[in-house]
């Protein structure tokens, strides 16, 4: 009995951080350059296009404004479409990583606009192209800041990864409902909600650490 616990258990943790990863892996290549074009394409800035902005702006705003649940459950037909079934973890990272990617998207948004924009001036007073500027001007000053906005995104995928326990998406979040609280069984929904709570500590801890030696390491060289 409590070899088959352990084995349920590590089996939902794997299952929780193989999402994380290919989650937070896809959000990423989706929510980066939709953040960086939402600062640049605004007015007066680099690749100034208010039209495509405010489409994207547009489309990101609709997205976060639908709850998660409600998010997984509209886009499992995407879901089949893509990977063939709308159960299991395969098909739950589809709506995880469209639900993470807009609020990553706003949080590179928010940390890319905060770069001084006489540093951006002086870019391209030497003759700078917009791809230049992104590269070397925008995403490296704001490197310290992107790191702790991609650690909050994934500790949001951790949130969609539990809620997605609901439609039996595997992972820690189903284990604590079909197991833990579906079969009133609190010991396994003691160890789920530690696990939880230790995964996020660990990656809280670890973004931290990482952006503070970012940082250290920038000013070191300016």
């Amino acid at each position: 009995m409590i070899d088959d616990f352990k084995i349920f258990v590590l089996k939902g943790l794997s299952e929780t951080i193989e999402m994380v990863i290919i989650a937070g892996s896809i959000a990423l290549l989706i929510g980066m350059p939709l953040g960086i074009i939402l600062v640049v394409t605004r007015k007066g800035h680099i690749l100034e296009n208010e039209r495509l902005n405010k489409i994207l702006a547009t489309i990101v705003n609709a997205i976060r404004s639908l709850p998660s649940i409600i998010l997984i459950v509209v886009l499992l037909p995407l879901a089949r479409l893509i990977v063939g079934t709308t159960l299991g973890m395969k098909a739950a990272i589809v709506p995880i990583s469209i639900g993470i990617s807009p609020l990553l998207a706003r949080i590179i948004e928010t940390s890319i606009e905060q770069v001084e924009w006489g540093k951006i001036e002086a870019a391209l007073s030497m003759g700078a192209k917009p791809f230049q500027i992104i590269s070397k001007v925008l995403i490296p000053e704001a490197l310290p800041s992107l790191i702790k906005g991609i650690t909050i995104s994934i500790i949001s995928i951790i949130e969609f990864t539990a809620i997605a326990g609901v439609i039996g998406a595997g992972g820690l979040g189903s284990l604590a409902i079909r197991f833990g609280y579906q079969r009133f069984r609190e010991d396994i929904m003691i160890v789920t909600v530690i696990l939880l709570i230790f995964l996020v500590q660990f990656i809280q801890f670890s973004g931290d650490r990482i952006s503070k030696h970012v940082n250290k390491k920038r000013y070191k060289f300016d």
